[in-house]
């Protein structure tokens, strides 16, 4: 977004992952949940659906410890689909597990249920694949010659199943990414292999058609990249070289957040950092393709943790606090004009420039006029220079939200906001709060910000048991799901995108965040 289409670009969108959508078994999908989802922002004149990595999760069900930074999680492939267009026999598709799941009503995901329900689709596709057309076959031969990152991540998924383990655990040719090794190696395994190939092709055919579908729409969709990587990952495995982890899967540095006000020994992430020199030489070749393939998949991506761009906390590895880190610096600028440049011009990205950020995090954000972010529920601490107070937001280039998918919902902060912080809301409203999200949309709505973006929990007025993540903690997390597609849902979308269009926010709007003009 450059300064001059930002202010064509005003618009509203909303925040809900993939997985929290209704009407499959277990899991959301890019099946018909995905399309009927689309619709009804289209309909309701809401011009951006933003969602969390679509990368394949951790075991805890975070999207932002993946163990493949290129690849798609293959929960969210859609067997009804499948078995409409004969990829998979309709046996096996009401043999699948939580095939007699109701499809409506289930408020929670079951983790190893959606696993799963993927390894036994994923069996499904092997079974049938030599009965397709030469031409399907053909199209998945092409599309797999097209992917780089295609063989480390199907022979690191199938090497972590057979293992069980860690990388740096495997026999150490193999734990070496040594190629004469992996070659002799994958001779032994192809059906397996072959079988991780179809479920990349299968759910990457499937997205594609939601994205024509949202393009058809107007509905620009706005993905997330988390900064650092799993040490465990394909990534890792396949580029060591690029990353602070010896050949033993310790840490030589791991990245991590100073102390604070909140935490006085930091915050402590346990991934490693990147070796920026080796990234340099490359003309950040791994990067790039990173971003690629992500520009290929969503319109808008919003980096995470943009502030280590221009300086990274660098903790020794073998650590167990991030105190006795340091700052390091960051080839940020020289990262982002390769990145511009890859995309003609236009950079497609929205910073995660939250909390405490320094001149030098701006000045980057700025020079590249990347949108930042702006919270709601951080703002009314009583200080008049809150930088996310509506009054002190200066320019368009700005994403405003009640909250992120870290943040509680806005009815759950409400309900434990100081009284204090109760008053100067109910005064800058000028009466009494029965809905704390909505009187947030409008002030979010009457900002000069270009986007505001709105977590589907707080459309739908509902508290802490719908929140999605509590960062600092290891369970509950990632695994809410909206039960249906109701007249309460609708209701509310329709409600937010006519609220929107008072404040002149339209779904017409939405491609004006692109530079496609």
């Amino acid at each position: 977004m450059t300064e001059a289409t930002t202010q064509r670009a005003r618009t509203s969108g909303v925040l809900l992952h993939p997985t929290a959508l209704p009407n499959s078994p277990v899991c959301g999908t890019f099946g018909e949940p995905s399309r009927r989802w689309l619709h009804h922002l289209a309909s309701s004149g809401i011009g951006v659906w933003q969602m969390l990595p679509l990368a394949p999760p951790d075991p805890t069900g975070s999207p932002y410890s993946s163990p493949s930074c290129f690849a798609l999680n293959a929960w969210f492939l859609d067997a009804s689909d499948l078995a409409n267009e004969q990829f998979i026999s309709q046996d096996a598709l009401n043999g699948l597990p939580g095939a007699s799941d109701t499809e409506n009503g289930a408020t929670v995901l079951d983790f190893q249920l959606a696993n799963h329900r993927s390894e036994a689709l994923a069996d499904a596709l092997l079974e049938s694949w030599q009965q397709q057309t030469s031409d399907r076959q053909e199209a998945f031969r092409c599309w797999c010659s097209q992917q780089s990152w295609l063989d480390d991540h199907v022979s690191f998924s199938v090497l972590h199943a057979q293992h069980n383990n860690a990388w740096w655990t495997w026999p150490k040719p193999l734990a070496q990414h040594q190629r004469r090794a992996l070659k002799a190696w994958a001779a032994d395994h192809q059906a397996a292999l072959l079988k991780e190939r179809l479920m990349q092709w299968q759910l990457d055919r499937q997205w594609q058609e939601i994205k024509r579908l949202a393009h058809d729409l107007g509905v620009v969709l706005f993905g997330d990249l988390p900064f650092y990587v799993s040490t465990d990952s394909a990534d890792v495995w396949s580029h060591r070289n690029l990353f602070s982890v010896k050949e033993s899967g310790e840490l030589t540095l791991q990245s991590g957040v100073p102390p604070d006000y909140f935490s006085e020994t930091g915050q402590l992430w346990g991934s490693p950092v990147y070796r920026w020199g080796r990234h340099r030489i490359t003309r950040f070749h791994w990067w790039r393709k990173r971003i690629s393939r992500q520009r290929d998949l969503v319109d808008l991506l919003r980096l995470d943790h943009f502030r280590a761009l221009a300086a990274f906390w660098a903790v020794p590895g073998g650590d167990s606090t991030a105190q006795n880190g340091e700052w390091q610096s960051s080839p940020g600028r020289a990262l982002l004009a390769k990145l511009q440049q890859d995309a003609g011009g236009n950079l497609p990205l929205i910073a995660e420039d939250l909390g405490v950020i320094t001149p030098d995090v701006e000045d980057l954000r700025d020079r590249f006029a990347l949108p930042g972010m702006k919270v709601l529920q951080f703002a009314f601490d009583g200080q008049s220079d809150n930088p996310y107070l509506p009054e002190n937001m200066d320019g368009t280039r700005w994403v405003v939200y009640t909250g992120t998918h870290d943040n509680p919902t806005t009815l759950g902060w409400w309900q434990r906001l100081d009284s204090s912080s109760r008053e100067r809301i109910m005064n800058r409203i000028n009466g009494e709060i029965s809905a704390p999200a909505w009187h947030l949309f409008d002030m979010a709505f009457a900002t000069s910000a270009t986007l505001v973006v709105a977590p589907l929990q707080d459309l739908l007025h509902l508290d802490d048991r719908a929140r999605f993540n509590t960062p600092g903690t290891s369970s509950g997390n990632w695994n809410w799901r909206l039960s249906q597609f109701d007249n309460n849902l609708v209701g509310s979308l329709k409600g937010f995108g006519e609220r929107a269009k008072v404040w002149g926010r339209n779904l017409e709007s939405a491609t004006g965040l692109l530079n496609h003009e």
